[in-house]
């Protein structure tokens, strides 16, 4: 059939569709165009306007390229009608480009949206338009400085529905307008109060990810759960399966209750009602991961729907009091994900296993099971990679079809280990570009990328001095990146030892702490780093997914056996850090310092270059590549929770 689509068309869609995100060709298609490197739907549309007569030249150059790939897009997006789960999160991280993200919980759900697409899962995605994003990092003698862009929906590709829905808040009926992002054939749907209509308090509800502020973070969640759902209406789209990603869309199970009671239902009818199609994923085995709010800041703005729902405030605020929490009885949003959600889950076995005790005074909590989260393979492992894997292991690898990583030993090893160096050279250029400092391109170079949370403890290694200095002897090198929250003053302190010590002599131009990390800077490390480090006090880390895009990627694990890689650990694919039984923390943490120095002064320095190193590799990919790709993650959700919510 010819395409009734002109070819300025089809580029316009390949532009603003995010498939371009991991989709190589259309990505080489894309960094071609004439302009800034922008998110490519605004470059598009800014020489359209500015240049017509130079953007039909190059689209004419262009066509048949353009039409192909626009036709292999057409082919993803109508295969299914993506109307029947809706997953709800507060950011989703997609591309450094779109700016909608902070951390490990935004990187997930955009993960899980792409993979979504490439199953052909009929999922969509709802969140939240910010204007401000989350920060941008600068180091200062060794302090985190943050600042804050301004960020307008035509520079992420986000196009209006012509849609708004209302919340009422206080005594504001705030409007938020409904944005659509294409993630393949997955919509996500974004919703932004930044309209005039809307006072100036309420216009910056969507300013920015995770302030520090309970009532901001409040009037957001309302946002997100109960907009969310009435969008969805407004949209004409019924799902049967809400999924929320973390407790921050919680207010959406009140909405759905109002909704079932104002059609006849009563309250109790209600209830099943909403379990029935509801999941809850949580994603933090620490009490202070969980969003609460004081009932006197949370109890006036929900009377509406206990009205709605015909029970008292208090109802709904003992739905979500922990009994473990303090004694003024916080409204804990985790808490009534699970009181008012059929179904709920874990992001390890291991976290499912912990959660099972941190929830342990809510009864429902003790069916929870664990789906170990995984990655977007065609996001995270850089196309060189990609393209071994694409000769060597062929169709299904990234998506952890157990035939295609059992071809492992049939990759070329030579092919295999040009690639690395050839990532390690861009890492080591990085570090050059961003930090001045020279690493050398043929020593091991081991990555630390993540949140600088207090739990993850990016300076342990400091803790063994002498240790240090005999990895470094060794040849280790160290290139750490992250951020800590805006107000975490104690992860900021972790910073600051680490970065003054990479600005000391004793770093011996051996250990970098690269600044502003994104999901680039994060591409960046994962196809350079050799080995990657992962050192949390366990079992407080809930998975973490980074050191799975590092082994996909070809980089061995050194890590402590929790989140993931307590799951999926087996002796001879990387090593696992001994962990101490001692109570006293300090001596707990020195312990450990030391045996992670001397496990990477007296093995993994020792082994890197050798035959011994290439032959884990085989081993760590022929293991791990079947289990830690997000389609084998979301391809648990849809026969676990997403299918039997169906009927299916």
């Amino acid at each position: 059939m010819t395409s009734t689509v002109s070819a300025d068309e089809a580029l316009v869609e390949l532009a603003t569709n995010l498939r371009w995100t991991w989709h190589y060709g259309t990505r080489q298609l894309l960094d071609e165009f004439p302009g800034d490197r922008v998110h490519p739907a605004l470059a598009v549309a800014t020489l359209q306007t500015s240049d017509p007569v130079a953007f039909e030249e190059w689209v004419r150059d262009h066509s048949q390229r353009i039409m192909a790939l626009h036709g292999e897009l057409r082919a993803v997006v109508d295969s299914v009608k993506h109307d029947e789960i809706a997953y709800f999160s507060p950011e989703f991280g997609i591309a450094a480009e779109v700016a909608q993200y902070s951390g490990g919980l935004g990187i997930l759900a955009g993960d899980h949206l792409k993979s979504a697409s490439d199953l052909g899962v009929p999922l969509l995605g709802v969140g939240l338009l910010y204007h401000q994003g989350f920060f941008r990092q600068d180091i200062v003698k060794g302090a985190q400085t943050e600042r804050y862009e301004t960020i307008t929906p035509d520079e992420i590709g986000a196009v209006d529905t012509g849609l708004v829905i209302s919340v009422p808040i206080g005594k504001e009926s705030v409007t938020a307008r409904i944005w659509k992002q294409m993630v393949g054939a997955t919509p996500l749907y974004l919703l932004d109060t930044d309209l005039p209509e809307n006072s100036a308090h309420a216009r910056a509800i969507t300013d920015r990810l995770y302030s520090g502020d309970r009532r901001h973070r409040l009037e957001q969640e309302l946002i997100l759960g109960v907009g969310g759902v009435r969008a969805l209406r407004a949209l004409n789209i019924d799902p049967q399966v809400f999924h929320l990603n973390e407790g921050h869309a919680c207010f959406l199970l009140l909405e759905l209750l109002a909704e079932q009671v104002e059609a006849g239902a009563t309250p109790t009818e209600a209830i099943d009602t909403v379990r029935s199609q509801t999941l809850f994923t949580t994603h933090t085995p620490v009490p202070a991961g969980i969003d609460r709010f004081e009932r006197t800041l949370a109890g006036p703005d929900l009377v509406p729907w206990a009205k709605r729902i015909g029970v008292p405030i208090d109802t709904i605020l003992d739905w979500a009091w922990l009994p473990t929490d303090a004694a003024s009885k916080p409204f804990n949003t985790a808490a009534l994900a699970f009181e008012l959600c059929g179904r709920a889950n874990g992001v390890s076995q291991l976290h499912a296993s912990v959660s099972r005790e941190l929830f342990g005074a809510l009864p429902r909590t003790q069916s929870l099971e664990g789906i170990t989260n995984g990655i977007h393979a065609r996001t995270w492992v850089h196309p060189r990679i990609q393209a071994i894997y694409d000769d060597y292991l062929g169709v299904g690898w990234e998506n952890g079809y157990p035939e295609a990583w059992s071809r492992v030993d049939m990759i070329d090893r030579e092919r295999f280990e040009t690639a690395r160096r050839t990532g390690r050279s861009d890492l080591v250029d990085m570090v050059k570009a961003t930090t001045g400092r020279q690493l050398d391109p043929d020593k091991v170079v081991i990555g630390f990328a993540r949140r600088f949370a207090t739990y993850k403890r990016a300076a342990l290694l400091l803790r063994d001095p002498d240790g240090l200095q005999a990895a470094f002897d060794a040849g280790a090198q160290y290139v750490f990146a992250g951020k800590a929250h805006p107000a975490d003053g104690d992860g900021k302190a972790v910073l600051t030892e680490l970065a003054e010590f990479a600005d000391s002599h004793h770093a011996r131009d051996q250990l970098v702490v690269v600044p502003d990390y994104d999901i680039a800077v994060a591409q960046t490390m994962y196809a350079g780093s050799d080995v990657w480090l992962n050192n949390p006090i366990r079992p407080r880390e809930a998975s973490g997914t980074s050191g799975e895009k590092a082994a996909l990627s070809g980089a061995l694990n050194c890590s402590i056996e929790d989140g993931w890689w307590a799951d999926f650990f087996v002796e001879g694919i990387g090593w696992s850090i001994p962990t101490s039984e001692a109570s006293d923390t300090n001596e707990r943490d020195n312990a450990e310092a030391v045996a992670m120095n001397a496990l990477i002064t007296n093995q993994v320095a020792t082994l890197f270059g050798t035959d011994g190193w290439w032959q884990m590799v085989q081993r760590m990919l022929t293991h791990l590549g079947p289990l830690v790709t997000a389609g084998r993650m979301v391809a648990e959700y849809e026969s676990r929770y997403y299918g039997p919510i169906r009927g299916l």
